[in-house]
């Protein structure tokens, strides 16, 4: 069974950043895909950012373009997400999620929807 484990969420003020960490237990085509999504009080499940393994292709939300980096060290099994000049609206639960591509592509699903799912590391950005 695939697990994941995050963490480096926290609280910080609006302008700081986090680095959130991802170690997936294994690393083959099954996890290909690996991911953030994020969820606030009363809000929907909103994806953040994503890469694959096999290529290094990325991809990431409107809200967060410039400001979020995702990486990937395959070495170590692990997806990091730097993110820089935090908002309020960034505040949420933040889960690490990981599934193979579907139809060639890690973006056929919406990583929320992804197979492995994290445990789920807080961020809390306050004004």
């Amino acid at each position: 069974q695939v697990q994941l484990v995050e963490s480096g969420g926290g609280s910080v003020q609006a302008g700081g950043s986090l680095r959130l960490s991802c170690t997936v237990s294994e690393n083959t085509y099954s996890t290909d895909c690996m991911g953030w999504y994020r969820q606030a009080p009363g809000n929907e499940r909103k994806g953040v950012a994503g890469i694959r393994a096999s290529d290094g292709s990325s991809w990431y939300a409107a809200s967060v373009k410039d400001r979020f980096t995702i990486s990937r060290d395959n070495a170590k099994n692990t997806v990091y997400l730097q993110m820089n000049n935090l908002k309020p609206e960034d505040t949420g639960i933040y889960y690490c999620a990981a599934d193979q591509a579907y139809v060639s592509s890690c973006r056929a699903i919406a990583v929320y929807e992804y197979k492995y799912q994290g445990q789920g590391t807080q961020v809390t950005v306050s004004s």
